[in-house]
């Protein structure tokens, strides 16, 4: 009798270069879009959307990020390319919200909701029935909802 293969889920992404690729072995635990003027300035875009998985549970593969912190939040990026990796909040612990760009197949991570329409460019009209917070989709330790 032949023992049954061990299946590995495993999420993989990167920059746009490739200097920095990751990958997860677990279930993604959130997706959503966010609204916010911080990950506007972040990214460049009216609206990003992320993938939360444990931190545990990631590992980069190649190459390091770059990071910007900014109080309790740390934003990754490729030091060669620029491209946006991930956000982390030491309030948020043990986890690690990657830009759903990044992720080599983001076609495969449906968003859940939107967070933090109260800051939400008038012009971004998103046509779908998710829910729609006011503020953040999670909640963060010392921080009001």
């Amino acid at each position: 009798m032949q023992a049954e293969p061990i299946v590995t889920v495993s999420h993989t992404g990167g920059c746009r270069c490739g200097a920095v690729r990751f990958e997860a072995s677990d279930e993604p635990h959130h997706i959503s879009y966010c609204h916010c003027t911080d990950c506007r300035r972040a990214t460049g875009a009216p609206v990003s959307a992320f993938v939360g998985f444990a931190a545990d549970n990631v590992r980069f593969t190649i190459g390091d990020p770059r990071l910007f912190e900014n109080g309790a939040a740390s934003r990754s990026f490729c030091a060669t390319c620029g491209s946006p990796i991930a956000y982390a909040d030491a309030r948020l612990e043990n986890q690690i919200w990657f830009m759903l760009g990044a992720m080599d197949r983001p076609e495969d991570y449906v968003p859940t909701l939107h967070a933090y329409v109260c800051e939400q460019l008038r012009y971004v009209h998103m046509p779908d029935d998710l829910p729609r917070l006011v503020r953040s989709s999670v909640e963060r330790s010392g921080s009001p909802q």
